[in-house]
């Protein structure tokens, strides 16, 4: 989808729940607040719920309706709104503690090469957190994109975990109310150690 049509689905109604994704929050809760970004973040639920555990946080969405729904939320003026094309867009290299990608999919190799290129955003054991649709809910699961071209899945997503210290790289369940969907989830951090490369 373009940012037109996100555009047009924001413009209808508020497309998410204004509270974080829970294995996202069971995840981040705990970390010591610092520089986070949000990409593709839409309305910006998560940036908001950074905002409020004291996180500096960059939300970053190519669709402008999208944002001004989050700018329109209690707490936005914790949070930096940055209209623009992720794939384009970048923080400064070593800048953020965290980086959360939620829900993006793009085809390869565009999405591979934003994800490479986030990495390399986060200080020296700075975290990482991608969870997406997988590719195996098409035919275990519900909802979600039906292309499998641009879903997500841990075989897809090594290129980018062997730049970190992973955590968590897995397949995993969320209920919704129309069944079990599966997700892919990856977690981990940038390495600490001098020799490491991104």
């Amino acid at each position: 989808m373009q940012a037109g049509d996100w555009d047009a689905r924001y413009a209808e109604r508020q497309q998410w729940s204004g509270e974080p994704n829970p294995l996202v929050a069971s995840l981040v809760q705990d970390l010591p607040p610092g520089d986070a970004a949000d990409v593709a973040a839409g309305e910006g639920r998560h940036a908001l719920w950074l905002a409020r555990l004291g996180w500096r946080a960059t939300a970053v969405d190519f669709s402008a309706t999208g944002l001004a729904r989050g700018r329109a939320q209690a707490g936005a003026d914790r949070v930096t709104w940055v209209t623009a094309d992720v794939t384009g867009w970048s923080a400064p290299p070593g800048s953020l503690d965290l980086v959360l990608v939620a829900y993006l999919h793009l085809p390869d190799p565009p999405m591979t090469d934003l994800l490479r290129r986030a990495v390399g955003w986060l200080r020296p054991g700075g975290r990482f957190l991608l969870l997406g649709h997988d590719v195996d809910n098409l035919a275990h699961g519900v909802g979600g994109p039906q292309d499998p071209a641009i879903l997500h899945s841990p075989r897809r997503l090594a290129p980018v975990a062997g730049l970190l210290d992973v955590d968590r790289l897995a397949t995993v369940p969320r209920e919704t109310p129309a069944g079990t969907a599966l997700d892919t989830l990856l977690w981990g951090r940038r390495p600490s150690s001098p020799g490491a490369s991104v």
